[in-house]
């Protein structure tokens, strides 16, 4: 018995030997063509559950699923207004199993934190943009029920220096900088308080645990629709067709109050080209789909078209126009 199982032995070992030799000499490429294999695939979330990035990120992981007949699961990893996550994920092997779904909070950290253990620009590489919903202005009936429009609430706010608050996905997130815009144009003394994700602060927010949010419109929309908030004003420049009841700023008397977030995906560095290309590809697909329309439409996003080598673009411009913003509304974070 002895003699058999170190035959046995041997020869499997050989054999293992002999696939990993036959895997060197494979090109890169030829490897890249199987993908994607028996393995799940992963898109990290640098926020935890229930905020805007999972309302997009969970659908489209859905509509792959189901294109590349391939488990693509949500890593949930909040902290840090993002950039915990985002430094984890730019540490991970760029075997094309893993991707990162960040935000445009990731090109206002650079601004705001003295020290990143990522660079958006030299860790990762850019695939797609995939949702630029607008803000929106979210209060909490039964934080301020006698709140009724945004003039009311800048006139409580104003005879209220101080006493009220707002919520944010963290430190340098796009809600932390509308919210600081909106205190400037509005010309009104608000409390910041900042989340580990904009999930849990939605989740204060409803329960009256702090008065308002200035949420992307992907994670507000639903409890606009719900009864669950009330939407003050859309920060854009036209109505959105999601909540078509709810004013533009300028229209409820804000000038000047336009922002939007957007969310985009992004390979790790190294992560090999065919892959690139394939997942570049599939997203294209994924968001070409009816359904990903319709969930889109109803989070009161458009379809975005902004891919790899735009998308790059678009980073750089975005870290320059958010650190102007940053810089002029003096946000810093201590890491």
């Amino acid at each position: 018995m002895t003699v058999s199982h170190s035959k046995t032995t041997r020869r499997a070992t050989l054999a293992g030997l002999a696939l990993g030799l036959v895997g060197a000499l494979v090109p890169q490429g030829a490897l890249a063509q199987a993908w994607p294999a028996a393995r799940p695939i992963t898109l990290l979330n640098p926020f935890p559950a229930g905020g805007g990035t999972d309302a997009f990120a969970r659908p489209l992981a859905a509509e792959l699923d189901k294109q590349l007949n391939q488990r693509v699961i949500i890593d949930n990893r909040g902290g840090a207004g993002g950039t915990l996550g985002a430094s984890l994920a730019a540490r991970m092997t760029p075997d094309g199993y893993t991707f990162f779904v960040g935000a445009a909070h990731h090109t206002i950290a650079p601004a705001i934190y003295p020290k990143l253990e990522y660079d958006l620009e030299k860790d990762f590489v850019p695939i797609a943009v995939i949702a630029m919903p607008p803000q929106v202005v979210s209060l909490s009936p039964k934080a301020l029920p006698n709140v009724k429009s945004l003039k009311d609430f800048i006139a409580h706010a104003k005879a209220n220096p101080g006493k009220i608050n707002f919520g944010s996905s963290g430190n340098g997130s796009t809600h932390h900088i509308a919210g600081e815009m909106f205190k400037m144009l509005a010309g009104v003394d608000l409390v910041h308080v900042p989340y580990r994700g904009a999930g849990p602060a939605l989740q204060d927010l409803v329960s009256g645990k702090i008065d308002v949010m200035f949420d992307g419109l992907g994670s507000s929309a639903p409890q606009i629709q719900g009864g669950n908030l009330l939407g003050l004003a859309v920060a854009s420049e036209v109505r959105n067709a999601a909540i078509p009841d709810v004013p533009t700023a300028e229209e409820a008397g804000l000038k000047g109050y336009v922002v939007s977030t957007w969310y985009g995906v992004w390979a790790i560095k190294g992560t090999p080209p065919d892959v690139i290309e394939k997942m570049t590809a599939e997203i294209r697909k994924a968001l070409a789909s009816d359904e990903i329309k319709t969930i889109w439409a109803n989070n009161g996003s458009a379809i975005p078209s902004i891919y790899r080598d735009d998308f790059a673009k678009f980073i750089s411009s975005e870290i320059q126009k958010w650190g102007k913003v940053a810089r002029e509304a003096k946000v810093t974070v201590s890491n």
